[in-house]
């Protein structure tokens, strides 16, 4: 079995009589549990902010802000911390309420310590196995990955057990899958591991060439053979020779240019525009495609001979809606991506963001996650994402159809660097110039305030 590492457990405890601190500090005292204490509920949410403990036990009547104030604001920052609150002033409507709001426990003053260690020791090992079931899931990723792409669901070790027996015979293969379910990593895969992985691996988007100069660009031509031919050239066929030429959109190719390249795949070689004399190539040929290509040789799109030679060998990737379980999965290793990318320590998902993913019905799917997850980690103010650090259509739970928009593009980039430098403005107005108390309204720790300050050049 894997060794677990034993981490620790932190425990904050507010309460305005300094006496119940300790009091309380002393009776949970134990091994591998960190005990913060805090006399002011805002002190005590600038430690929750600061140090994301696993539980808080919170007095219900404080100066200020009480402990449902406290709850309130514990829940809209990390709904998976567990709150006990406590008070002396017990009444059947208030610990309803308590519970409705989210606390776990609800507790009377004064507090019996055999009780209190009991209760507060179940939160403590339900702490510890939520963190051994974080490193289980990191194993199980480290696990799950296999040649770049994510997956531990029966699909998904169907589509690697595929790669695996064809990549070391195929000379041709057909990569079926909607947009954004990850094609072009099982081409790569299919490569890296065929006996042409040290050769070139060439890539062409026949959705992004134009039509005149398709076969130019996938042949080659000769010095004079159209207008603006000014010297020899050679295509990226001759350039994949002893390597592998992923064709993508594979559907978008003109008749023409497929019926040359039904010839390169029978012949091994291939005749530049212009040019009398065949040249011999080697090279392995990968396409893929979003589109039903049967219904394209009906709509005499596509030629039915070379669907048939491509299509030898068919690899099909799954929608991430046939494969639900591997969602997690993805979550956290896109966290993870960005999480470092972007400069940020963030930990996770809260459980409602977890929820409101797994309703999602992923039209654009591995890609839209990618993209979701992407602007969640470049919008989340604390180490952890909740649903409104994730993109507009998503906050609802009703599912739309829409696509996600596309992070990636630094136009939008630099739109939600400018968001998170006004929401810091705005909070630091609206706290008279105060960090502690804009620290608060943004819900992170000072010293992650201090870093935007810096960042940001306020």
């Amino acid at each position: 079995m894997p060794t677990v590492r034993r981490q620790t457990i932190t425990l904050l405890i507010i309460d305005d009589n300094p006496g119940s601190l300790e009091l309380l500090s002393s009776a949970l005292a134990q091994p591998d549990v960190e005990i913060l204490t805090a006399s002011d509920p805002e002190q005590g949410l600038d430690l929750i902010f600061e140090h994301h403990p696993q539980i808080v036990l919170t007095d219900l009547v404080m100066p200020r802000l009480t402990g449902l104030d406290v709850l309130d604001r514990i829940m809209e920052f990390d709904p998976s911390i567990d709150v006990v609150l406590m008070t002396a002033h017990y009444s059947t409507e208030s610990a309803v309420e308590a519970i409705k709001k989210g606390a776990c426990d609800y507790l009377n003053k004064p507090v019996s310590l055999a009780s209190l260690r009991e209760r507060v020791g179940r939160l403590i090992e339900s702490a510890r196995k939520r963190q051994h079931a974080s490193q289980l899931e990191d194993e199980l990723l480290t696990s799950s990955e296999f040649e770049g792409i994510i997956g531990n669901s029966p699909l998904m070790w169907d589509l690697f057990s595929r790669i695996r027996r064809v990549a070391p015979h195929y000379r041709t293969v057909l990569i079926t899958g909607e947009t954004g379910t990850g094609k072009d990593l099982a081409a790569q895969a299919l490569h890296r591991l065929s006996p042409a992985a040290s050769g070139r691996y060439v890539v062409l988007n026949c959705s992004a060439v134009v039509e005149t100069l398709f076969e130019s660009e996938l042949f080659g031509h000769v010095k004079g053979s159209f207008t603006g031919a000014a010297t020899d050239k050679a295509g990226l066929v001759e350039h994949a020779h002893g390597g592998t030429l992923f064709l993508d959109e594979i559907g978008d190719m003109p008749l023409a240019t497929q019926a040359k390249l039904l010839r390169v795949l029978q012949n091994q070689e291939v005749q530049r525009v212009g040019s009398l004399t065949p040249r011999k190539v080697d090279v392995r040929v990968i396409a893929a495609t979003n589109r039903d290509l049967r219904a394209g040789i009906a709509d005499k799109r596509f030629r039915e001979d070379l669907y048939y030679r491509l299509s030898m060998v068919e690899i099909q990737v799954p929608r991430l809606s046939q494969r639900r379980e591997d969602l997690p999965l993805l979550e956290r290793f896109f966290v993870s991506r960005f999480a470092a990318q972007y400069g940020k320590r963030i930990r996770g998902l809260s459980p409602r963001a977890q929820i409101r993913l797994s309703l999602h019905s992923w039209p654009g799917n591995v890609r839209e996650l990618e993209n979701v997850i992407g602007h969640a980690c470049m919008m989340a103010q604390g180490d952890t994402i909740d649903v409104p650090d994730l993109p507009q259509y998503l906050h609802s739970a009703s599912d739309a159809p829409a696509l996600a928009p596309d992070v990636a593009n630094s136009a939008e980039v630099a739109t939600l660097e400018d968001q998170e430098r006004q929401l810091i403005i705005r909070a630091l107005e609206q706290a008279g110039g105060n960090q502690s108390q804009a620290a608060r309204l943004l819900r992170i720790g000072r010293d992650a305030l201090r870093y935007k300050l810096k960042k940001h050049n306020l």
